[in-house]
């Protein structure tokens, strides 16, 4: 469904184009057995089950995506997403053949019928504003005709569009096929309902160090053999790399300043005044041609302007200039250009209006006499102060601001009606008084003033100088030299000459992202290569600068090595072994007994379910609950080695959920659960069934 959710996004045409390929089986033939299903050419991208998909077909898939997701996507998330559904396709497409799944008209119509994306388009729609088929069948024909070449462009799509309605089939047969009984609802009610209360006794692991706990190789390699399910691996490398990055030198960021002071003052060339920022006339123009920030003639406020310069620039006079600053990746000059005193101001109101005001209400029926009574009176609350104006404004006005209390926000002169402009900008913060316009009677609050400035700013980024790229590039392929040709390691090399080798592990065939240097494929391609061996060194372009690249360890698929295990293995194997040896010490002491000589307390825990087995303090201990749910009330258990440590657990409550009469409600939400995992789950076991050949590091 993922194609119909991109299908979707697409504008109403596109659609309706898509309407078309869906019943194009009807018109064009499109789905014979010879039709667009791809053939083989001997050169295959994957091969799954072993049925081959060409690199032909897969490189137009490619293509006709990365035109659906746009700039947003890289090209490899393209390629990941194609390959994603290519083997879902193929693996599906296996099971659709065994089971004689095919699509046939009217189970395309039940397909488009029920997906809001067709059935709410008008274009398909009758006088009643139904989904007609044969209105669709009519666009589909007229469209062949009239427009051959977007016709063709979703015909693409045609074999991806009946994919996902097999798929819809083939899963609705799948849960068809799921259900529970009464009693597995019964069973599953008292999982959740049945509760214990239980005293425990917890020896925690941590009380054994790990450095008194050894554990061996041939320990950590038996415990692979045994568990080889959990510890298969993919194809990965490890490299480390030295980044280069282009950025600029002291000098440059000198050379810049120093040109931007050029710029200040006037200049005489050919005889010829050129005014320089300070006082040049036409600032919009000077700037165009100088500046890498272009003129804005909108007033601002204090807090629009740069946080680090905005109180210098605020106190500036009209005419002055501020400057040069760093301001981020730039160096700036700022000049006052003009100034508002108060020009910003912030009010709230309490609209009154009456019948026949501008833009009134249809249910407001008072006369305008009525209405200054009402406002008056509102006006004499507001200034008692008893009630929050804004409560006011909330309860009273008739006003769209009623439900943010009155509050209109910052506005500069003239934006407002005349009178009640006149009113804000003429009265203090914290006057409140009412004002008549063609509205109604406003009882009005000056909230808050702010300064208006008006600036210019000549702006320089401060760029690598092509000097300073080109001693990038000599340091960066010196150091490839030195690091080919040295006695030292790649690392000492680096601290040498100071620079940050930095490593990255793990590393798949088909990743893109390398922390530190963002989408970077060629890195990975060349250390999948085989010809790339452990300990070769390379240079790469990237972004803003160069990367020496070193491989310095690869991983081929199979089983883990002890080594590469060991992360994994060795907290598993000495909590086995710390569990054995508190197990061994506290054999056949009481609960309490074992508190006291572990220097533990004892706890309680109450109403613990098996659906929820979590023992606060403890946190989540399956294991231990599960065996206290199998003894009786009063009974204690022998030591139970758990998820965190060695417990030992006496039931001093049983609580049976209440017998229902029916338990069908229970049975039925068991179903639906089921159902709702059906299709994430079946096609995981069947593509961890599957033979899956990935070539695609051959073209990617």
């Amino acid at each position: 469904m993922a194609i119909l959710e991109n299908i979707r996004k697409r504008t109403t045409v596109l659609i309706l184009i898509i309407g078309l390929a869906l019943f194009a089986f009807v018109i064009s033939g499109i789905f014979s057995a010879n039709g667009m299903s791809g053939e083989k050419t001997g050169t295959t991208v994957a091969e799954v089950n072993g049925k081959d998909i060409s690199i032909d077909k897969f490189r137009r898939e490619v293509e006709s995506a990365s035109n659906r997701f746009g700039a947003g996507a890289t090209s490899m998330q393209v390629v990941n997403s194609v390959w994603d559904q290519e083997v879902r396709n193929a693996i599906l497409s296996d099971e659709f053949d065994d089971l004689g799944i095919d699509i046939e008209q009217d189970q395309i119509i039940n397909f488009i019928a029920s997906n809001p994306g067709f059935t709410q388009n008008p274009q398909y729609q009758d006088e009643n504003g139904v989904f007609d088929e044969y209105i669709f069948k009519e666009f589909i024909s007229t469209l062949k005709e009239e427009s051959p070449a977007q016709y063709q462009l979703w015909l693409q799509q045609e074999v991806a569009i009946m994919q996902a309605a097999k798929e819809q089939t083939y899963f609705n047969l799948v849960k068809a096929g799921l259900g529970a009984t009464l009693k597995e609802g019964e069973l599953d009610y008292k999982l959740a309902n049945d509760k214990i209360d239980v005293k425990y006794v917890r020896v925690p692991y941590t009380s054994i160090s790990d450095s008194s706990v050894a554990v061996s190789k041939s320990e950590i390699s038996s415990y692979i053999k045994e568990h080889k399910d959990d510890f298969k691996q993919e194809k990965a490398r490890d490299f480390q790399f030295v980044y280069f990055e282009e950025k600029p030198s002291l000098e440059d960021e000198k050379a810049v300043k120093e040109e931007i002071l050029t710029l200040l003052n006037d200049k005489v060339e050919y005889n010829d005044t050129i005014l320089g920022f300070k006082n040049t006339k036409n600032v919009e123009e000077f700037l165009d041609r100088n500046s890498d920030l272009k003129y804005d003639t909108i007033f601002k406020t204090k807090n629009v302007l740069s946080p680090k310069f905005a109180d210098t620039l605020m106190a500036l006079n009209v005419g002055d200039l501020y400057g040069p600053y760093r301001d981020g990746n730039s160096f700036k000059v700022t000049r006052m250009i003009e100034k508002k005193k108060e020009g910003n101001v912030k009010a709230s109101h309490i609209l009154v209006a009456w019948e026949g005001a501008e833009r009134a209400n249809p249910e407001v029926k008072r006369t305008k006499e009525e209405a200054k009574k009402r406002a008056d009176d509102l006006l004499k609350d507001a200034k008692k102060g008893d009630v929050e104006f804004s409560v006011l404004a909330r309860d009273n006005s008739d006003g769209p601001s009623a439900s943010r209390g009155g509050d209109l926000g910052y506005f500069q002169e003239g934006r407002m009606t005349p009178k009640f402009n006149d009113f804000a900008f003429g009265n203090n913060v914290g006057h409140v008084g009412i004002v008549e316009t063609e509205f109604g009677y406003h009882i009005v609050k000056v909230d808050d003033k702010q300064d208006l400035v008006r600036v210019a700013t000549l702006a320089r980024n401060i760029e690598a100088s092509t000097a300073t790229i080109n001693e990038l590039f000599t340091a960066a392929t010196q150091f490839e030299s030195d690091a080919k040709s040295s006695d030292k390691t790649f690392l000492e090399l680096s601290k040498e000459k100071k620079y940050i080798a930095r490593p990255v592990n793990k590393i798949k065939a088909m990743d893109e992202n390398l922390p530190g240097l963002s989408a970077q494929r060629a890195i990975v391609q060349w250390a999948f290569n085989e010809d790339s061996e452990v300990g070769d060194i390379k240079r790469f372009p990237v972004n803003n600068g160069y990367a020496v690249v070193q491989l310095t360890g690869t991983y081929e698929e199979g089983l883990m090595s002890a080594e590469d295990a060991s992360f994994i293995v060795l907290p598993k194997l000495r909590k086995e072994k710390k569990a054995a040896q508190i197990i061994a010490a506290n054999k056949g002491k009481s609960l309490d007994a074992i508190a006291k000589d572990n220097n533990v307390s004892a706890s309680t825990a109450s109403a613990l379910t098996m659906k929820s087995p979590t023992i606060p303090g403890a946190g989540r201990e399956p294991f231990v609950v599960g065996n206290a749910f199998g003894l009786k009330q009063g009974e204690t258990s022998g030591l139970l080695q758990g998820e965190t440590g060695v417990f030992m657990v006496t039931v001093t409550k049983k609580e049976e959920a209440p017998k229902l009469d029916n338990y069908s409600t229970y049975s039925n939400m068991v179903q639906t659960t089921a159902m709702q995992r059906a299709n994430s789950a079946v096609y995981n076991a069947l593509k961890k069934s599957a033979t899956i050949e990935d070539n695609r590091g051959m073209f990617y």
